[in-house]
C-alpha cells in the first residue's frame, strides 16, 4: 500500500508545484496514478502566494486528482477570521491571525488586501471578506483533520497520546505538540505530521515529521510510504528514510 505526503506549504506555489511534479515523476516509475497523495495542512500564511496555492488545490480536485488536504492550525485561523463575525481559535485565545509571526497580513496581501500597520483590524477584516472568494473560505471550512490508510495515520500537528485515534480532538489534531513530540510510545499506527519544522524529514519510529520549514526559507518536503519503508522524494529520485538509531 503506497501513499505520498506533503509537508507545510504556507503559500508557496512554486514549491507545491516543484513537489508535485516529483511525485508525479515517482508515480509513473511505480505505475501507480491512483496512490494518494496527502497534504498535511497549513496551506496559508507566511509565504507569498496563498491565494494561488488555494485555487491550485481546488483545481486539482475538479480535476479528479487522488489529493487528500487536512486542516492544519492556520487553515482554521483564516477560516475563523474570514466569518461574517470574526472567531478567535478556540484553544489559542493568546494569538491573532493578523499578529507578525502568524502570517495572516502575507496571506490576505496575495488577495489584494491592504493590511498596513496602521489600519484598523475591523477595516482589515471587511476587506477580506470582500476580496477572498467564498469557494476559499468553503474550502478551508470542510478541511478534514485526519486521514488513516493501512498502517498509517497522517494529521497536521500529531494526536494526545493514550486517546485512540478515531476519537482524538481537532484542538490536539491541529495544535498539539510537546505531549505528543515528546512520547516514545506506539501510538497503534506510524503518526505523519508537520507543524514543527525540522532540519529535513525526520523518522522516530512511532512518528514521521515531514515539516523542514517551507515557511521560514526552507525545502517543501515530499515522502513516499510503502508498508515500513520510507522514502524522501527528491528532483533525482528516491532518498530513504530510516528510524532514528537506525544505519542505513
Amino acid at each position: 500500500m503506497r501513499s505520498y505526503a506533503i509537508g507545510d506549504v504556507h503559500g508557496h506555489i512554486d514549491k507545491l508545484r516543484a513537489v508535485q511534479d516529483w511525485i508525479a515523476a515517482d508515480k509513473a516509475r511505480v505505475k501507480d496514478p491512483e496512490a494518494p497523495i496527502v497534504h498535511v495542512g497549513d496551506f496559508p500564511d507566511r509565504g507569498p502566494d496563498v491565494a494561488a496555492v488555494l485555487r491550485h488545490l481546488q483545481q486539482g480536485i475538479r480535476e479528479g486528482a487522488p489529493w487528500v488536504m487536512l486542516k492544519g492550525n492556520h487553515d482554521r485561523m483564516m477560516y475563523r477570521f474570514l466569518q461574517a463575525r470574526e472567531l478567535r481559535d478556540n484553544l489559542r485565545h493568546d494569538l491573532h491571525w493578523l499578529q507578525a509571526n502568524i502570517g495572516g497580513r502575507a496571506t490576505l496581501a496575495s488577495y489584494g488586501v491592504d493590511v498596513g500597520a496602521e489600519r484598523a483590524i475591523a477595516d482589515i477584516h471587511a476587506d477580506a471578506i470582500a476580496a477572498v472568494p467564498q469557494s476559499d473560505v468553503d474550502f478551508l471550512g470542510a478541511l478534514p483533520t485526519s486521514y488513516q490508510r493501512g498502517g498509517v495515520f497522517f494529521c497536521h500537528a500529531g494526536v494526545r497520546p493514550g486517546v485512540p485515534l478515531n476519537e482524538q480532538s481537532e484542538d490536539d489534531l491541529v495544535w498539539i505538540r510537546r505531549e505528543f513530540l515528546e512520547d516514545p510510545r506506539d501510538f497503534g499506527a506510524l503518526i505523519v505530521h508537520g507543524h514543527t519544522p525540522v532540519d529535513t524529514v525526520t523518522h522516530y519510529g512511532n512518528r514521521l515529521n515531514i515539516d523542514s520549514g517551507a515557511a521560514y526559507g526552507g525545502p517543501l518536503s515530499a515522502v513516499v510510504i510503502e508498508g515500513p519503508e520510507v522514502f524522501r522524494i527528491t528532483p533525482e529520485g528516491r532518498v530513504p528514510v530510516l528510524p532514528q538509531g537506525r544505519a542505513g
